[in-house]
């Protein structure tokens, strides 16, 4: 790669043009890195919901023409002026959100919502100089949450580059760098079930089901899965789930049918949904004295979230999470290693695998229901 070092490159990406349209492939310019920016090569990418939402563009301000992808794994091909945490060649993940590692939350043992580098899905430029590093003919192409990995090379903040163990597969570990990390470090981290405890996820697509698993490792001994799909909860027992719970098959509250359940209420509760009611219930069904419930999901922007104030008093706690409380930069590498000494199972997320020739399968995949995480081949 040391050829292309400085120099412009010339690569294949999948462009969304306009919302919700079918991706195309173009021979894409992708400029060096600038100063505190790194330039990587993409080996496997995979599409998150979130990539989706946004190529919809339902409710949010379209933004085309536009390269989606932030789940994906890769090599450094080169560094901008300052980078010292990674060199050419390094293994290294690219995530949504960053760590700069000077402002106040990245100086907190107690946060991950760096100053600098949070999500900004309206940006579509480079921090540096509010430029893209991509165009098309002298055409510039926005980029995606930072990331915009369905591309061949693509150029991201330094901040948002965790550097990983050189011998870890990328195509398996590609999809921690979103849904996989959020849901797991939801629950280990955040909601910390006891051996023995009970659970309830609300939810079960990647992201639930990652919480479920986070709960199995914990040693929870009933995990309780929440869903409006009945077809789902077959898969989920491969991630530890019990019993399953349509809540349009009761007429009550599916709050109280857990309370009725549980003698009383769950210990801890995920709620990973976006749906403000899902997090309401999420609340309401955890254990008076000692319930914790964690909430994952991206609500609406204008909904409000109502419960009477006596469901705090009797000592329920309410937590929200970002990307599972992980850093980055800190712990992804060490999420990496749980999967490289067989503590954390990846192969069982992902359902389908790709050529990037193919990439739009996967929307479909996903938009049927058909994939919880779709593995994309970038060189063929």
């Amino acid at each position: 790669m040391s050829n292309t070092v400085g120099q412009v490159i010339k690569c294949r990406a999948a462009v969304a043009w306009e919302a919700g349209k079918p991706l195309v492939t173009e021979e894409v310019e992708v400029a060096p890195p600038q100063a505190g920016e790194v330039r990587l090569k993409i080996l496997f990418t995979s599409l998150c919901h979130t990539d989706v939402y946004f190529w919809e563009a339902k409710g949010q301000t379209p933004l085309f023409p536009r390269i989606f992808g932030h789940e994906a794994g890769g090599i450094v091909e080169s560094v901008g002026e300052g980078v010292t945490h990674l060199k050419p060649g390094d293994q290294a993940l690219p995530v949504f959100t960053g760590e700069c590692g000077d402002c106040p939350h990245c100086k907190s043992e107690e946060s991950n919502m760096c100053d600098l580098l949070r999500i900004n899905t309206d940006r579509g430029v480079m921090l540096n100089d509010n430029q893209s590093r991509f165009s098309i003919k002298g055409q510039p192409v926005h980029h995606f949450v930072g990331t915009s990995t369905f591309s061949e090379y693509t150029v991201v903040h330094a901040g948002c580059v965790a550097k990983i163990n050189p011998d870890a597969p990328l195509d398996k570990v590609c999809i921690l760098s979103c849904g996989i990390c959020t849901g797991f470090g939801a629950t280990v981290n955040v909601a910390k079930p006891k051996p023995g405890s009970s659970v309830a996820i609300f939810g079960l697509g990647a992201v639930g089901l990652a919480a479920a698993e986070g709960a199995r490792i914990s040693g929870a001994s009933r995990i309780i899965g929440v869903d409006l799909v009945s077809s789902r909860f077959e898969l989920a027992k491969n991630f530890g789930v019990t019993d399953f719970i349509n809540p349009k098959d009761h007429d009550k509250p599916v709050q109280e049918v857990i309370a009725e359940m549980t003698n009383g209420g769950v210990d801890r509760a995920v709620e990973c949904t976006g749906s403000v009611q899902a997090m309401i219930s999420a609340f309401e069904c955890v254990h008076d004295g000692w319930g914790v419930a964690v909430l994952v999901g991206v609500p609406n922007k204008d909904d409000a979230f109502k419960t009477h104030p006596l469901n705090f008093l009797t000592e329920r706690t309410l937590k929200g999470t970002f990307y599972g409380n992980y850093k980055p930069r800190t712990d992804l590498p060490n999420v990496v290693e749980k999967y490289m000494k067989g503590e954390l199972e990846l192969e069982k997320f992902i359902t389908h695998t790709i050529p990037f020739s193919e990439i739009n399968k996967a929307f479909d995949y996903m938009l049927k229901g058909e994939s919880i995480r779709c593995i994309i081949k970038m060189e063929e």
